[in-house]
């Protein structure tokens, strides 16, 4: 399959987001193995404006590298346990995101990051050119809903209720 490319992750993360769904996750293990998933939830959080995003308080280093241009990896720890991915969309100097909430049957954004081994070795790596993680093309999901996000307590309403959480499913709702 092809790897997805800078063009593909230079649009904005809703966009990407919705397109996320389908696409075909790869991890290489320290082994040489492969394994592949197939994205299933994702959610989009859209730059220092919206308050539920870890960019809204400006550049940090935790958020740094979403500033960058998109196809780079952001991960965080929360809990002290689960290694979240992100993947870095848009363009540079806007910060944004789509979290990685399910792939395969794994639904949770802490399971993908265990099953996935992530630790904090993986933040900045670029998608375009890693050769342990990287997202391959494949068919568009043809059946998805939307939802409000999740986990984002502290965002008031506005950004609460934004439909950004993508959720592929088997047929048509």
């Amino acid at each position: 399959m092809n790897r997805l490319d800078a063009v593909f992750f230079a649009s904005d993360a809703i966009t990407v987001a919705r397109q996320l769904l389908g696409k075909t996750l790869v991890r290489k293990w320290e082994d040489g193995t492969i394994s592949r998933y197939k994205i299933t939830e994702t959610e989009a959080y859209f730059g220092e404006e919206d308050k539920a995003c870890h960019a809204c308080k400006g550049k940090t280093q935790r958020t740094q590298i979403m500033y960058a241009e998109g196809g780079y990896i952001y991960v965080y720890l929360i809990y002290g346990i689960y290694w979240l991915l992100n993947v870095v969309t848009g363009n540079k100097e806007h910060p944004e995101a789509v979290l990685i909430r399910g792939i395969n049957n794994i639904s949770g954004s802490g399971r993908v990051g265990k099953e996935l081994k992530l630790d904090k070795s993986f933040y900045g790596e670029n998608l375009i050119s890693s050769d342990r993680i990287w997202i391959e093309d494949a068919p568009e999901a043809l059946y998805f809903f939307t939802a409000t996000r999740i986990g984002i307590d502290y965002a008031d309403e506005e950004w609460k209720s934004k439909p950004w959480r993508f959720v592929m499913t088997s047929s048509e709702k």
